[in-house]
């Protein structure tokens, strides 16, 4: 059966084809430096570059003291190694067609129903923030997400608000799930497999609660539109088979290695390293400057930096008397609360690092309560996590218009619904 392309993006043979018939004027030696030139500034990556100098005047007008801010940053090298990797590993596979591929069969699979739509688009979205973590989501499951809309003529909102509200609340259950888990393994002291034991529950309650409020506030008939089924796409093949292949199987392999305790900045790597390897084989115009999530590395070390000046003069002690010191289910509700709102006003990865400094180093409960706050609460504001960031600058680029006043409203109704159902289950399987 023929392959159907998915909007805005041609395939491998469709690029040979024009490039074949459009000279492009310039010799090969030009156009490959052109590949390789530097992208122009976005707003984004301004903000992350003046967020950067903040954080370094911080440290040179003494604001923030040298040897704290070196014990910072020698904190974020493994997370940094980690979500350039995974962020590669992340674009690679798109570039496969995996993610494509995916949406259009599960529609397939939807045969025409909404529902059934709506838990395909769920567990996608789930599947996907747990094992390739929550940024991965938000750069790279939501155009696709937004192309299947087109290709199915259904309304793009519902499935936009299925993978920023899942790219935050699914990020419970694998240390590589969200950066804030990464952050309190230290802390937390427990191997991939301990940690997704201690939070299945917890999860599960989550993303449940999630898809409550995703189809009473966007997806039931009404809300996304009176349509009663919508058409079936036609089934779509990968331009690049053994290519796919091979991004699929290192993403098994990536997920699986985690699984067995190989340490995740090393298990990115290597996954995104074999991947390259065979990008370079089969398709090496797809490598280039921009692969590397330059932005996202500047945002959080500079964030970081801030925060930790702030931390410093005055927040410390405002959390300390939020949260208190107890390591029970009021002391549990407390971090959570204050984790959540602190995410909401600055954002989730300082509010957790924050957080983590004032909880005793013996409250378990307390810091976990404070790490599922940091996951599931930031989905009120646009700024509350990276991931809705990107996510926001996604749907911006697509023409997709994001209600801001609902997107605030219904956001909050799930960060608190979601935080007493998982941080309830936390505190009774604790």
């Amino acid at each position: 059966m023929t392959a159907m392309p998915t909007p805005g993006r041609r395939s491998a043979a469709q690029i040979n084809e024009d490039e074949a018939a459009e000279p492009s004027g310039e010799p090969p030696s030009s156009m490959t430096r052109s590949r390789w030139r530097l992208p122009r500034l976005h707003a984004l990556d301004w903000i992350a570059i003046g967020l950067l100098l903040v954080g370094c005047l911080c440290v040179a007008f003494g604001a923030l003291p040298v040897a704290d801010a070196r014990a910072t940053v020698v904190r974020l090298v493994p997370l940094l190694l980690f979500l350039g990797s995974v962020i590669i590993l992340a674009e690679l596979t798109a570039a496969a067609e995996v993610f494509d591929v995916v949406a259009i069969r599960l529609s397939i699979i939807g045969r025409g129903r909404y529902v059934l739509l709506f838990l395909l688009c769920v567990t996608l979205a789930s599947v996907t923030t747990i094992t390739l973590n929550l940024d991965t989501t938000a750069v790279l499951l939501t155009p696709v997400i937004l192309a299947l809309a087109s290709t199915l003529g259904i309304s793009p909102l519902p499935l936009a608000m299925t993978t920023v509200w899942l790219s935050n609340t699914a990020s419970l259950l694998l240390p590589v799930s969200n950066l804030t888990n990464l952050l309190a393994a230290d802390r937390v002291a427990l191997s991939p497999s301990e940690f997704a034991a201690k939070m299945w529950a917890p999860q599960l309650a989550a993303i449940v609660v999630t898809a409550a409020c995703l189809w009473i506030w966007y997806w039931r008939r009404g809300r996304r539109g009176g349509q009663l089924r919508y058409e079936l796409p036609r089934r779509r093949e990968p331009a690049d088979k053994p290519l796919f292949t091979v991004a699929a199987v290192v993403c098994l392999v990536f997920v699986v290695g985690i699984l067995v305790g190989v340490p995740i900045g090393v298990a990115s790597s290597i996954s995104a390293g074999a991947l390259l390897i065979a990008f370079l084989v089969r398709r090496k115009s797809e490598l280039r400057w921009a692969l590397i999530p330059w932005r996202l590395l500047v945002f959080v070390i500079g964030l970081f930096l801030v925060i930790d000046t702030i931390s410093l003069h005055g927040l410390d002690a405002l959390l300390h008397g939020l949260m208190g010191t107890d390591d029970n289910a009021l002391g549990a509700a407390r971090a959570a609360a204050a984790g959540a709102g602190l995410s909401n006003v600055v954002n989730n990865l300082p509010a957790y690092v924050a957080g983590e400094s004032v909880i005793p180093v013996d409250n378990h409960t307390q810091l976990l309560a404070l790490l599922v706050s940091t996951n599931v609460g930031p989905v009120i504001t646009p700024w509350a996590s990276l991931a809705t960031l990107l996510w926001y600058e996604r749907c911006h680029a697509s023409g997709v218009k994001v209600p801001m006043g609902r997107f605030m409203w219904t956001g909050a109704i799930l960060a608190v619904t979601a935080l007493v159902a998982s941080v309830g289950v936390l505190v009774v399987m604790s």
